[in-house]
């Protein structure tokens, strides 16, 4: 999984090796260790919920994708438009997250993008 944070957005991007893995109820995570013995972890699950969800802290956070967008979102694939929501942070603001599996790996293992 790649990882791209700035301000308030949150970028994921998997592959389809990390799809299939997260469709079979599997997690799909990034581990970053910092000097100091610092690790940085974020993990992408999924729920049967109807709303993404969020827990952990800064080094170590989790976000549970609902099962049912994420079957609607890879009957699309492979295109380059990803999933964008945003999730209230503390006082008025949000941080904004894009999911999505890499176009190119998709279009290698699913062939060309539908019209």
């Amino acid at each position: 999984m790649k990882v791209q944070i700035q301000g308030q957005a949150v970028r994921l991007r998997i592959d389809e090796a990390e799809l299939v893995r997260l469709q079979g109820g599997g997690r799909v995570e990034n581990c970053t260790l910092l000097p100091g013995g610092l690790a940085c972890t974020q993990r992408v699950e999924l729920v049967d919920g109807a709303r993404p969800e969020f827990s952990g802290t800064a080094q170590d956070w989790c976000l549970r994708l609902p099962r049912s967008v994420l079957v609607d979102y890879v009957g699309r694939l492979p295109c380059k438009d990803g999933l964008a929501f945003g999730l209230p942070t503390a006082g008025s603001g949000a941080v904004e997250f894009a999911f999505e599996v890499d176009v190119r790996d998709s279009a290698r293992v699913r062939g060309k993008a539908r019209r």
